[in-house]
Formats: structure tokens, C-alpha cells, sequence
């Protein structure tokens, strides 16, 4: 009997369930997006209980899609949004208040205040890779406890529970309620600011610091071994979950990017360059995170700098919802070919403040150099340059804390598909750009995970061996051209500074 490996991918716009075979190629996808909560300006919001409602809907469908069943899985493996904070009643599974997304920035004066009891924004960064920021699941924490009635007596009671996504998915997995399991991974753990990188533990003196109790937060196990079985209820019913991977560590384990020095960048809501430096903790002077890239069942733990850029692909589904000037993502390329240029036009989607190399919660987005002249393909291209130019700030961030410069780009994600994009990308950071034959890597690592764990793969050689390239973009753009454009764009990036007071 053919055997396969599931992935649940819960990411920032929609929860899906894909579905591999021994080649980690796709057998069956199911998708399903879930309402985006903006309750005010800065604030996104999640309904928790509609993730896991959809997630149960997309495991069936991918199944039903396959005509497969449960004893056809051989393991599960969970990817998900990192960062996105939820705290819900251990008793009851309800969660006390919406997740807070990793794209909020509510917390600002929680971060502030953090930073002035001493070490500012880099407080907490020599045990835990990370600036004191808004991105972060500690100050979310706290803003829970500090703002919903009751919720810090509950919580310190023993009675309310914490996690991301990947916690929230596993605990109501495996029985939620009635014996759920309340764990988390490396991973995502380090995304906390409450996490030892060199112990990969939690610390009770920033928990403290954060008012934060330690009964809430849940067991770090590693990325890959077996954590226990999905409930009788589920579509999923006895398979093992084996797998955690936080999405962008997930999506660098899929591109099989298992070496030092290698890297990919992962195009989907936001932008995120994961670089691997092996069992060496590499602390980043350039505004990057050191961050856990994966720990497989005992061996070492594998980290990674990355660099994290919060606005690309909600910029296009911005530009889709908001001013409706496209109707689906995929006309927006068609849209910036007619033009031949940007008409002098840069997009600078601070929407949520910049991430790396910047770290500035105070930045706003701008449209910097508008004339007559501009029109709506003028910005589709301003939009999709975007997103180049933020990645070509990360990668040069990358290459100095590394000492060793990038030769080629590894890609994947949705905005992969966007041909113009990937060509200006290979133009703007002048080296190749990579598509693997599987772009959507964020699942396909995951389900590696689960699949190492349950003997399905032997070994990362397996992994290595299945990856294939599907496409390359070579730089073709003369170097006066590429040097005027990133000038403009840094420019730009300045308007953007000392908005927020």
C-alpha cells in the first residue's frame, strides 16, 4: 500500500492541508482563508476558533480530494504564522480574546517600556537573537493579561494556557479539553523574546520582567519526533503528529537549505531570507534575528540569522482590497508590464512599521516621487519592486554578519509564480534567483519533519535528493541602472521614519 505524509499549514491569510508522497511531491491541496480583523489602526486580528473550524474543513478536503484515508498518512506535520499570540481557558478551549497577529503593533509602548528599565531594544537580545519589538509573542502576552477583565488572575491561577499557532493546532488536535497535548517547538519558542537560544528553555527572568507566568507557557520539544496521536474525531483520527516547524524555518528545511551558508527567501504576506549557520549561534550586528532553524529528535540544534520584512504579498492583497485597482493577485503583473518602469514611483509599505534591517515601530508607508506622469501601473510595479528592494537590504544585512556573500538566491511561496518579479529581483541583487520545482516549501518542510520522525524518510539526504530546480533568473540590468534605483529606493525609506509619535 502507498503510504504519504500531511502537512497542516497555518499561515497568516489562509489554513491549508497539503498532502506528500515519498518524492515530496504534491498528491492533494485543500485551502481556506479566514476574515482578517482590524479592529483598529495598527491592530490585526485572528478568530482563533475560525482557524481551527477551517483547518478541521481543509484536513477533510484534502483527504476527500485524494480519496484517501486516515491509515493512509503515515504522519502529520504542523507549519504556522509564527509569532501570532493566543491565550485561551484550559478548561474550556475558548480563547480569552482574538490572536494578536505578529503583523500588531499595539504593544509599542509595552516594548517602550521594556526597553527603559535598561539595555533598550537590545535588552533581551544576548540570550534570546531578538530586538525588543512589536513583532513578538512576549509583549502580546502581556497585553492579554494586562487588558482583558480577569485574565491575569486567571492565568495566574493556572487556569489560562499560551501559545502560537502551532500550539493551538496540536493541543485542540489531540484532544483539546480532554487531554490535549501543550507543546511548541524551537522554532517558534525562539520567536517568543521569552526563550534561551543556548538552552532552549524558557527564561523566567524576562517572563517575570514580562509579568508573564510560567504555568502558561508550553513544553519546547524538538521540530521532529512524535508528540502524540490526532483524537478519534478527527479525519486525521490515529495519525501521529511528528512535525513543528515555525513557517519560515519550515520553508528552509523544505528548500533543503541543511548547510551552512545556505539560504532561501520565502515570498508570501511578508518577506523572510533565512540564512543557515549550523550549531553556531551567530548574534547579527546589522539589524538581523538569530533564531532557532530547526532541531531534529536529539541532534544539535541548527540555527540561522534571518531577516524579516513585514509587508510583500499583503502589499499586492492591499492594493487588491483596499483601492481595488486589481481584482485577483495574479492581474497585478500583468498590470506593471505595461509600463516599461516605475515612473519614478516608490512604495515603502511600512504599514506595520519596518522590520529588518530597520526595526522601526515609529515608520509609517509612503509613496515617494509622484508626478502627473504616474498611473496605476506605474504603482502595480512600485508594489512589486517593493518587495525586491526590502529583500536586497536583508541580503547585503546577511552578508555582512556572515563575511561570506550570497551567489544565488533559493525562492519560494506564492508571489514566486510573478515572473517580473523574480527577474528584478536577480537584476536588483545582482545573482540568480532559484525556483524549486515545488515553491510552496513552507508545507513540504513541515511534512519533512513528520516524515523523519516516523522513519517515512531516512535521512536528510532524502530530502536533498528531492529537491529540483524548476527555473533561474540571471541579473541582466546594467550596474548605473541597479545602483540609481536602490539610491531612489533608500530615500525613500527615510520619509517613512518618526511618523508614529
Amino acid at each position: 500500500m502507498t503510504s504519504y505524509v500531511a502537512a497542516i499549514d497555518q499561515g497568516t491569510t489562509s489554513t491549508r492541508m497539503m498532502i506528500f508522497d515519498h518524492s515530496g511531491r504534491v498528491v492533494a491541496v485543500d485551502q481556506k482563508e479566514h476574515e482578517q480583523i482590524f479592529p483598529q489602526a495598527g491592530w490585526v486580528e485572528h478568530n482563533a476558533e475560525e482557524i481551527w473550524e477551517n483547518t478541521r474543513a481543509v484536513t477533510a478536503g484534502a483527504l476527500a480530494k485524494a480519496d484517501l484515508q486516515a491509515g493512509d498518512i503515515v504522519a502529520v506535520g504542523i507549519t504556522n504564522q509564527r509569532e501570532t499570540t493566543l491565550v485561551w481557558d484550559r478548561k474550556t478551549g475558548k480563547p480569552v480574546y482574538n490572536a494578536i497577529v505578529w503583523q500588531d503593533t499595539r504593544t509599542d509602548r509595552i516594548v517602550d517600556e521594556l526597553g527603559n528599565l535598561g539595555g533598550g531594544q537590545e535588552r533581551y537580545r544576548p540570550k534570546t537573537g531578538l530586538p525588543l519589538a512589536t513583532y513578538f509573542s512576549g509583549p502580546k502576552v502581556k497585553w492579554i493579561l494586562d487588558n482583558v477583565d480577569g485574565a491575569r488572575a486567571r492565568a495566574e491561577a493556572g487556569d489560562l494556557l499560551f501559545g502560537n499557532m502551532d500550539t493551538w493546532l496540536v493541543w485542540n488536535m489531540t484532544g483539546g479539553p480532554d487531554g490535549g497535548v501543550h507543546i511548541t517547538d524551537p522554532t517558534n519558542a525562539s520567536r517568543t523574546l521569552l526563550m534561551d537560544l543556548d538552552t532552549l528553555s524558557w527564561d523566567a527572568d524576562i517572563a517575570g520582567d514580562m509579568g508573564v507566568p510560567l504555568s502558561m507557557l508550553p513544553e519546547i520539544r524538538s521540530s521532529s519526533e512524535e508528540y502524540g496521536k490526532v483524537r478519534p474525531r478527527g479525519a486525521l483520527s490515529g495519525v501521529p503528529i511528528a512535525g513543528i516547524l515555525g513557517d519560515q524555518q519550515a520553508a528552509t528545511f523544505g528548500q533543503a537549505c541543511l548547510s551552512p551558508g545556505e539560504a532561501k527567501n520565502t515570498y508570501g504576506t511578508g518577506n523572510f531570507v533565512l540564512l543557515n549557520t549550523g550549531t553556531e549561534k551567530v548574534m547579527s550586528e546589522n539589524g538581523l534575528l538569530t533564531t532557532v532553524c530547526y532541531k531534529i529528535g536529539s541532534n544539535d540544534t541548527v540555527y540561522a540569522l534571518e531577516g524579516s520584512i513585514a509587508v510583500t504579498g499583503s502589499l499586492v492583497q492591499w492594493l487588491r482590497d483596499n483601492l481595488g485597482i486589481i481584482r485577483n493577485a495574479a492581474e497585478i503583473e500583468s498590470l506593471a508590464r505595461s509600463v516599461d518602469d516605475n515612473g519614478g514611483a516608490y512604495f515603502v509599505p511600512a504599514f506595520s512599521g519596518l522590520f529588518a534591517p530597520y526595526w522601526r515601530s515609529d515608520a509609517r508607508g509612503v509613496i515617494a516621487g509622484l508626478t502627473r506622469y504616474v498611473n496605476k501601473g506605474h504603482l502595480a510595479r512600485a508594489v512589486l519592486e517593493a518587495t525586491a528592494f526590502q529583500t536586497r537590504e536583508v541580503i547585503e544585512a546577511m552578508n555582512a554578519d556572515s563575511g561570506v556573500p550570497l551567489k544565488s538566491l533559493k525562492v519560494d511561496g506564492g508571489m514566486v509564480v510573478n515572473e517580473l518579479l523574480m527577474q528584478f529581483q536577480a537584476d536588483i541583487l545582482d545573482v540568480p534567483v532559484i525556483r524549486p520545482v515545488v515553491p510552496e516549501t513552507t508545507a513540504l518542510g513541515a511534512a519533512y519533519a513528520a516524515g523523519l520522525a516516523t522513519g517515512f524518510w531516512k535521512s536528510e539526504d532524502d530530502i536533498r535528493n528531492n529537491w529540483a530546480q524548476d527555473k533561474e533568473w540571471t541579473p541582466s540590468m546594467e550596474a548605473k541602472q541597479r545602483d540609481e534605483q536602490y539610491r531612489n529606493w533608500k530615500k525613500a525609506v527615510t520619509k517613512t521614519f518618526d511618523w508614529v509619535e
